[in-house]
């Protein structure tokens, strides 16, 4: 590998964003522009018996009032299906303004179209729909009796239950020690800078253009098309810049088809911007839940049995749970296993993934008991998970492809001085402050997509190269990252190629989720890259003019887009000499990738880490300040450092927020969100940021695909909240079995 690659090089998009001039959804300057706004149902579960929309219709610059009365008609029902499926990748299986049903608060049930979106906010407000309200359900404890173990879960990807090993009932029976514990989730929301935004433009009738803030181009094409009953090739959509996702841009929400149904009808373009109530209900969240693990150990802390239960609340039409029990499952060597979801059916739109989807919440509950059993057997905690490391993946016994997981213990504890902490809670104190330490493991899924994923390499006459795939770029240095992929593959300076993505006319990518999104691209840069630089090696070694004629291709480098031989260096010649003897303007290749799916594997495939925490609690206000964490992760090949540290970083600030701010309140009655904005939904300042440290350790996977690399962007959430509240519990001796962790809870 050339030295480009795993470089702390500048982001490529740097200088755009920084200047104003990279351009966002929301930014194009369109001739005939007209803006829509939805209009929310204030109720959480009724029909509309009546919906007035004189005034509104009448007011200065609307164009239209559309209701379930006007609205054209979808041409499918949605199916809800995560986009890592690199296929069509709807939110959830309903789609709204179809018929006179409300099935939860802030459903649209009007859209204003107008000249400027001040005059289309105003007109909005005009709108007076009238409901026949029904019962509704909006909080987990109000549907607990009527909860049920759903066959499918996650858009039908994953089993209701976990496969059991074992028998746990028995072993825990039997188990020295027992832990049953219960764990509370509060629902989250996503909040990037960026709301979700949607321009739709038509070229003529069946013509379509839509620039979308999405974490995945083609899964908004196939997901519109099928809505539109349009074939894909009359979808274009446009994503170049994505002011941030989290999740709740993974998915197609029905604001984007609204948008596309309102410009064929008007025919003008529209755009439509959610706003930042909207975005409270009408691209999900992460969903109110509560975990049960139950640990059965023997004296010394070693697992004989694990169980794991959650019960979370899911809409009326869609079994979704996030999956918190599969990397439970396997992180450490329990023999007896089992675990199952249950579900309540709710009056709120579908839930969705949300950063570290399912594993922030899962192995917090289970980093959280794994700290409970060391109290109770009197073991180290670091030590108690050692003791548990699962050498094999506990669920098949298969290898894993990499881990790495007891070097990012050794080395996260060396770097946090792990070996000096008093394990007696409330021990240490300065002044007012109760000081208290504690960690937790890491570990995600290695994601992929199940469809191939395709990239194109051009390599042109003055030795310059452009490559291409369909991905945007939404904050995680995925241009840059490819840039250097690609660098390496041609053997060429980073500066003499240029990425180029964002665009459905580009090759295929999956939506850039799961942690995904590095795979799912650089395996296809990196396979068209070499495949054109071998192409052209094999080019030079068949010309009877070149140095190289009747070399073993084998044998031939490229070092700075010069082909030479690996044992004579100074007997070569570069690509734009070959191409221009040749009168060759341009070579291109098309690399395809197909993912490695775990059925078809014999290596169980997981990222892993270590988290490290240092808490001062106020004794006197119960005031929590987080004073220093560190992460190291084995995230197997890193394609640069400082984007890496940017995500790992990020998560691990992530992770903080879960655990002592976020928390999205539910007003039952009005079924509403109660703080559905930015100054009630608590997110961490700068003031908040502790000291940081984050280290990647690399272990080579020849497994998970051609680079070896595995994903950095959920990761680091996973583990920090629970190294944070078994710091908390080890400075106070509280244990704070909810998230978030509140002053209230510590007073």
């Amino acid at each position: 590998m050339s030295p480009v690659l795993g470089a702390a090089l500048d982001r490529v998009d740097g200088r755009a964003k920084v200047t104003g001039t990279a351009r966002y959804s929301g930014e194009l300057n369109l001739p005939g522009l007209a803006h829509a706004v939805l209009v929310g149902a204030e109720v959480p579960s009724g029909r509309i018996v009546g919906i007035d929309c004189r005034q509104a219709s009448v007011a200065d610059g609307v164009h239209a009032v559309l209701t379930h009365l006007d609205l054209p008609r979808v041409a499918a029902a949605p199916k809800l299906f995560p986009s890592l499926g690199g296929l069509v990748a709807h939110g959830q299986s309903f789609f709204p303004m179809q018929d006179d049903v409300v099935h939860y608060a802030g459903q649209p049930v009007a859209m204003v179209v107008a000249d400027t979106i001040e005059r289309a906010e105003y007109a909005g407000s005009l709108v007076q729909p009238t409901y026949a309200e029904l019962p509704s359900t909006t909080l987990l404890d109000q549907g607990r009796d009527r909860a049920y173990e759903p066959e499918r879960i996650f858009g039908g990807l994953l089993p209701g239950r976990n496969p059991t090993r074992g028998d746990p009932e028995a072993a825990l029976r039997d188990a020295e020690v027992r832990l049953d514990l219960t764990y509370r989730f509060a629902a989250n929301h996503h909040n990037p800078l960026e709301a979700s935004t949607t321009t739709a433009v038509w070229d003529d009738a069946d013509r379509l253009t839509l620039y979308d803030s999405t974490q995945g181009p083609t899964a908004t094409q196939l997901s519109v098309a099928e809505l539109l009953g349009l074939a894909a090739t009359r979808i274009r959509v446009v994503s170049h810049y994505v002011g941030g996702g989290f999740g709740c841009k993974g998915l197609i929400w029905p604001h984007v088809t609204l948008a596309a149904l309102a410009a064929r009808q008007l025919g003008r373009p529209v755009r439509l911007v959610l706003s930042r109530d909207q975005m409270f209900h009408s691209c999900g969240h992460r969903e109110e839940q509560e975990q049960r693990i139950r640990l059965g150990a023997d004296r010394d802390g070693r697992l004989v049995a694990l169980t794991h239960d959650k019960i979370s609340l899911t809409s009326p039409f869609d079994d979704w749970a996030e999956p918190s029990l599969e990397t439970v499952s396997a992180t450490y060597a329990a023999p007896n296993y089992a675990g199952a979801y249950r579900l309540v059916r709710g009056n709120t739109i579908t839930p969705t993934v949300t950063r570290a989807p399912g594993k922030a919440t899962g192995m917090f509950a289970l980093e959280s008991a794994m700290d409970e059993l060391a109290y109770a057997t009197g073991v180290d905690p670091l030590e108690l998970r050692l003791r548990n490391h699962a050498d094999t993946d506990p669920d098949t016994g298969r290898p894993w492809s990499s881990k790495g997981l007891r070097e990012c213990y050794q080395r996260g504890a060396e770097l946090f001085g792990w070996a000096d902490r008093d394990p007696t809670p409330g021990s240490r104190r300065e002044g007012d402050l109760l000081i208290g330490t504690g960690m937790a493991t890491a570990a995600y899924p290695v994601a992929a997509p199940i469809t191939p994923q395709r990239a194109r390499a051009r390599m042109y006459i003055d030795g310059s190269a452009v490559v291409e795939a369909g991905i945007s770029e939404f904050g995680t240095g995925a241009l840059t990252a490819m840039t250097q992929v690609a660098a390496d593959g041609l053997g060429l300076p980073f500066d003499r190629v240029r990425f180029v993505g964002g665009s459905t006319d580009l090759p295929n990518i999956a939506a850039a989720v799961g942690s995904a999104g590095a795979s799912s691209t650089s395996s296809p840069v990196h396979l068209a890259c070499t495949g054109l630089r071998d192409q052209l090696v094999g080019q030079a070694v068949a010309d009877r003019q070149s140095p190289l004629h009747g070399a073993d291709p084998a044998g031939v480098v490229v070092r700075d887009g010069r082909m030479c031989l690996r044992d004579r260096p100074e007997v070569g010649e570069t690509y734009a000499e070959l191409l221009t003897r040749n009168h060759v303007s341009d070579v291109e290749t098309v690399g395809t990738w197909q993912p490695v799916l775990p059925e078809t594997t014999d290596h169980a495939m997981q990222t892993f880490g270590a988290q490290f925490a240092e808490v001062a609690v106020d004794a006197d206000l119960g005031l929590v300040r987080v004073r220093r964490m560190v992460g190291v992760f084995a995230p197997g090949r890193v394609l640069n450092r400082r984007t890496v540290h940017g995500q790992l970083m990020g998560g691990m600030l992530w992770g903080l927020s879960q655990a002592l701010l976020e928390a999205t309140r539910m007003d039952p009655h009005t079924g509403r969100w109660a703080n559905a904005n930015l100054a009630d939904y608590l997110v961490p300042l700068n003031i908040d940021a502790p000291d940081v440290t984050v280290e990647v350790i690399e272990v080579p996977d020849p497994v998970v695909n051609p680079l070896g690399v595995k994903g950095v962007g959920e990761i680091g959430v996973v583990g920090a909240a629970a190294a944070i509240a078994n710091a908390v519990h080890h400075a106070t001796g509280r244990r704070i079995r909810h998230l978030p962790i509140t002053v209230e809870d510590l007073l």
